[in-house]
């Protein structure tokens, strides 16, 4: 435990946080504007005017509870980017400010500091979602409101609020294991971003490309992208044509933060530190 309360002291010392969350709070107002015109549109727009292939997937997301589970999860798509960041700091600051070194002569056993970090990481992130998320509930509430729909919310909901926390946990703790892997902090933050937007990115185009010829199945493949299946988490609904289960997008996100976490913590282990 004193390992962790250290692992955090050394990123609240630090302009670290605060800087994340400066660059995060305009993204997340940009995403709730466009969030309330799509809720809107999608609530009380013309759904006779949807194309015809279109038609079952628009109805699925403009249930109720799939417009609340959207709200609610508000700015997802940045706030899990910035705690990767905030995961690949807890690391790569070590190396950064050449106390890495120190760290280890302190506590000698590697693994018990890696899990530290972990911690730490892992408690950052629900931190992340705490906060986003009683700004969601406050925000989302005035937009049901204000397009029409009573604010009252079933456990679709709530279970799309709470994958939404179990996504920024993982999150972090995806970032402790590029951080370990590169260990340059601008290397690691640099790589982390473009993997991120650009994989998500061109990821959507692939998939909706390959979906447009050969089948809604090909949908299925997003799970394979990270970003894409924690996306799929949120979605206050297991009815939208060709898409997998909300809990199928769980299950892979934490393949994959297993994966770094025990990866991260075996190279930590072997690799010379000087």
């Amino acid at each position: 435990m004193n390992l962790v309360r250290s692992e955090l002291l050394k990123i609240r010392t630090t302009s670290t946080w605060w800087i994340l969350a400066l660059i995060y709070l305009p993204l997340w107002g940009i995403t709730l504007f466009f969030n309330y015109l799509q809720s809107d549109a999608l609530v009380n727009g013309n759904m006779a005017e949807a194309p015809e292939d279109q038609a079952a997937t628009i109805e699925a997301v403009s249930q109720p509870e799939a417009v609340a589970a959207n709200l609610f999860t508000n700015g997802q798509f940045f706030g899990l980017m910035m705690v990767m960041l905030l995961g690949i700091i807890v690391v790569t600051s070590e190396f950064f400010h050449q106390t890495v070194t120190t760290t280890f002569l302190t506590v000698p056993h590697r693994t018990a500091v890696m899990l530290a970090k972990l911690v730490a990481a892992a408690a950052l992130g629900v931190l992340f979602w705490l906060v986003t998320t009683a700004a969601n509930l406050l925000a989302g509430a005035a937009v049901l409101g204000g397009i029409g729909l009573d604010p009252s919310y079933s456990g679709a909901v709530w279970e799309a609020v709470g994958l939404n926390g179990l996504a920024y946990l993982l999150w972090a703790i995806l970032g402790v294991g590029l951080g370990v892997l590169i260990r340059s902090q601008i290397g690691a933050t640099v790589t982390g971003i473009l993997l991120y937007l650009g994989g998500s990115i061109g990821a959507v185009i692939i998939i909706s490309v390959l979906a447009e010829r050969y089948g809604d199945w090909i949908n299925k493949l997003q799970l394979a992208v990270p970003s894409l299946a924690s996306s799929l988490m949120v979605t206050g609904t297991d009815g939208i044509p060709g898409n997998p289960p909300q809990w199928a997008g769980a299950a892979v996100l934490i393949g994959y933060a297993l994966v770094a976490g025990v990866v991260g913590t075996l190279m930590v282990r072997r690799r010379d530190i000087s």
